[in-house]
């Protein structure tokens, strides 16, 4: 039996099993399964793998798209470039090969979601820092959109939270959650915006899509913002995944 499997600390939210469970099933290949493994740090990837010597392939999520690294052998360029890794490749000679599919994820369906016209114009605010946000930042630079990073943290980012006044939100027609806020089943809660500053002229991305509308979305919607959220992400990244793991 192939196993595949979705590395993290919680996976409550996480709808990866289900998707690769449908494939399967649409497939006909009775020899794959798809698990989810959370861990509680790290480290625990090597006695997982000696657990599951069937292993074929992991996806890797929250938090440990960085902290993976130092337990692979290599990493391809598609993760050097983001600097994260989200799908690990089992090779035939035993090596573990790290690989980024977010950022080619998030690209394309950020191409069918935000006007051509606004790519050399518009600019984008990414909240968050982590690997996500480093995915999302290598796809905003391929497509030609300058953009400015949100934290907490006023030493890892351009701009606090603090300082996104209405006159910062004018600025950029882009919004970009890669937080974990609102995910399920934590769903009240959002990043904090000046909301009552969006208008119909800003695009909202959400990188989560458990809940399908988070309450960023939801507040956007109310301003009249067109929105989106990450699950035509989470497609077109596995199925970027699933090609490295069938690879010939």
């Amino acid at each position: 039996m192939r196993t595949f499997g979705l590395l993290g600390r919680s996976l409550v939210h996480s709808f990866s099993q289900t998707y690769f469970s449908q494939k399967f099933d649409r497939l006909g290949l009775d020899d794959c399964r798809y698990e989810l493994f959370e861990l509680a740090t790290a480290s625990d990837l090597v006695p997982l793998l000696a657990r599951h010597p069937e292993l074929a392939g992991l996806n890797v999520t929250i938090p440990y798209k960085e902290q993976i690294w130092p337990y692979l052998t290599r990493v391809a360029p598609s993760a050097a470039l983001v600097g994260a890794v989200n799908v690990i490749e089992f090779t035939a000679d035993g090596s573990l090969v790290g690989h980024n599919t977010d950022y080619v994820g998030f690209r394309e369906s950020l191409r069918r979601f935000y006007p051509l016209p606004l790519h050399a114009t518009g600019r984008a605010l990414v909240l968050g820092t982590g690997g996500a946000a480093k995915a999302v930042g290598v796809a905003l630079r391929e497509l030609g959109i300058a953009h400015w990073l949100v934290s907490r943290d006023p030493m890892s980012a351009h701009l606090t939270y603090d300082e996104l006044t209405p006159a910062v939100l004018a600025a950029h027609s882009l919004i970009i959650n890669t937080t974990p806020l609102g995910t399920y089943p934590a769903v009240d809660k959002c990043p904090p915006l000046p909301y009552a500053a969006l208008t119909p002229a800003h695009y909202l991305f959400d990188l989560i899509y458990n809940p399908r509308e988070t309450l960023f979305l939801q507040r956007g919607q109310a301003a009249g913002a067109h929105t989106k959220n990450g699950f035509e992400m989470l497609e077109l990244q596995a199925e970027a995944a699933w090609a490295i793991w069938n690879k010939a």
